[in-house]
């Protein structure tokens, strides 16, 4: 029986997949040109980590060597990621790709002599090239020789009277894969390759991720419940390494019952496993890139609720976090687009570290030991109102203390993100002593920050926020009794981060809200973070 598979390409006898074919396609047609004769495409096959770009490039180049016309050849470039010297890139390339299409009477020793590999009087028949992992070259190596390419793809168009085959450079087609310098973001001088075609490997869809367990269903006999799909869509949004590594856990690791149902109760115990106990690659990269100093201010930004950040791929800070799959695009309508994290798993683990990078410790003194606490917490109920004044207390007479080692933008202002990674912290902290769980969503994946609190059998949601003005404010009311009918909550809190308030404008805004549509009661509440 095939397995889930999230390390490299997926082998179909062997591994669950979705065929995408109409991806393949596409990429073959742009590769054999729209007039095969007159010549191809040169493309760039680009996308974040784990999206399967080689997995397609396979699937093109197998389809490609059905045409006896052409001599096709796949290659990667990872062996070279340690190679400095461009002549001796150049020289191992060229070597590979000697060896691969029989030619014997040529080497190529240097940059100036590489275009002498695609003379008509080198090649027998035009060649159509796929280079893997060509980013793993060094930048100086990738704007080299994409000069030579984008010379050889000129001189071809310039030939319009001649076949293909007629032609002085019998480079016919191209594709780099995994390129994010070619797209010109990095190279401080200009792209030197802007004739390339550029081809996006996006996330499964909906449907692709309901394909790929029903192929388990219908393979093993085991039911999945509808909704634990549908959870998986929601949490992965189709990140097709994410997708089949958490498959894997679902249907290999944690399956001891394989003769039942994999029900909605096993889907929160796998994914609560899969968010702190199991080290996945992917996530470990993705942290190493988002913590970096250079990118971890941009990351921060990200968590704040008052503004969204606009993405273009011309900033090289969002190019960098998108193509490592930190980040993601809200696309909105075609000229409004906006960054996002990618999923909910990754925006959690990131929340997960950065709160825990920042306050490392378990918070103490919280309360006395012999303090009564029955006006916030006994074993049947909750006070959320009352948590969140106790939180504001703590957070006046520690704020020195709190705010000591917080990172900061340049306006020296704390992240607006430093304050909801210490009220989670705080709220786990105090609950230590209490079967109470305290949990980070995000809904949208840009701008809305959750707490979901479940104690004595009842669900509890803050939705947090920094009070920006009164507009925004009635806007986070109807949002907030919106997500309360969305959880299956009769009321919810609306939890306001501000430097200051007031005791008159504290009363007025804190009045509970009622949601005229949805029934639901909003009870808005004040954290002040500045001194009182």
């Amino acid at each position: 029986m095939r397995k889930f598979s999230s390390y490299g390409p997926v082998d179909p006898e062997l591994h669950y997949y979705v065929p995408r074919q109409e991806l393949v396609d596409f990429a073959y047609q742009e590769l054999l040109g729209d007039n095969p004769d007159k010549g191809g495409h040169y493309i760039t096959v680009w996308a974040p980590r784990q999206t399967g770009k080689t997995w397609i490039m396979q699937k093109v180049f197998f389809k490609l060597q059905q045409n006896t016309k052409f001599d096709v050849v796949i290659l990667s470039l990872q062996f070279l990621y340690e190679v400095t010297d461009v002549n001796r890139v150049v020289q191992l390339i060229a070597r590979e790709l000697t060896k691969k299409l029989g030619l014997k009477n040529i080497t190529i020793n240097t940059l100036e002599d590489f275009h002498l590999l695609f003379k008509r009087e080198t090649l027998t028949k035009p060649l159509i090239l796929i280079f893997d992992e060509f980013d793993a070259l060094p930048e100086v190596a990738i704007s080299r020789l994409v000069s030579v390419f984008r010379h050889i793809y000129n001189t071809r168009q310039s030939q319009f009277d001649k076949s293909s085959a007629e032609k002085d450079y019998l480079l016919h087609g191209m594709a780099l894969i995994g390129v994010r310098s070619v797209l010109g973001v990095e190279n401080v001088k200009g792209s030197p390759f802007n004739v390339q075609r550029s081809v996006s490997i996006p996330n499964l869809t909906h449907d692709e991720v309901t394909y790929l367990f029903n192929e388990y269903q219908q393979e093993s006999g085991q039911s999945i419940e509808a909704q634990v799909v549908e959870n998986i869509w929601s949490e992965f949004k189709g990140q097709p390494g994410l997708t089949c590594w958490f498959g894997e856990l679902l249907t290999e690791k944690y399956n001891q019952a394989t003769d039942q149902a994999i029900t909605m109760a096993h889907f929160k115990g796998v994914y609560a496993a899969a968010l702190d106990l199991l080290p996945n690659n992917n996530i470990l990269n993705l942290i190493s890139k988002a913590k970096q100093e250079h990118y971890k201010q941009f990351v921060l930004e990200l968590f704040q609720t008052e503004t969204k950040i606009e993405f273009t791929y011309r900033d090289p800070i969002v190019n960098f976090l998108y193509m490592n799959g930190v980040v993601s695009v809200e696309q909105v309508s075609l000229n409004e687009n906006y960054v996002k994290f990618p999923c909910p798993y990754v925006q959690k683990q990131l929340f997960s570290y950065f709160s825990r990078e920042i306050y490392h410790e378990k918070m103490l003194g919280l309360y006395k030991p012999f303090e009564d606490l029955s006006d916030t917490i006994t074993d049947d109920s909750l006070n959320i109102t009352r948590l969140l004044q106790r939180y504001e207390q703590y957070l006046q007479a520690n704020r020195e203390l709190v705010l000591k080692n917080a990172p900061r933008r340049e306006d020296l202002r704390v992240y607006e993100a430093v304050f909801h990674f210490h009220l989670y912290l705080y709220l786990v902290s105090f609950f230590r002593s209490y079967d109470t769980q305290v949990q980070p969503e995000f809904p949208t994946g840009n701008g809305q920050i959750d707490l979901l609190i479940r104690h004595a059998g009842q669900l509890f949601g803050l939705e947090l926020k920094s009070f920006a003005d009164q507009r925004q404010y009635r806007k986070a009311l109807i949002q907030a009794a919106k997500y309360g009918k969305q959880l299956g909550v009769l009321e919810i809190w609306l939890v306001l981060f501000i430097e200051a308030v007031d005791e008159k404008n504290r009363q007025r805004f804190e009045a509970d809200y009622t949601d005229s549509e949805t029934g639901i009661v909003v009870h808005p509440v004040f954290v002040q973070t500045g001194k009182a």
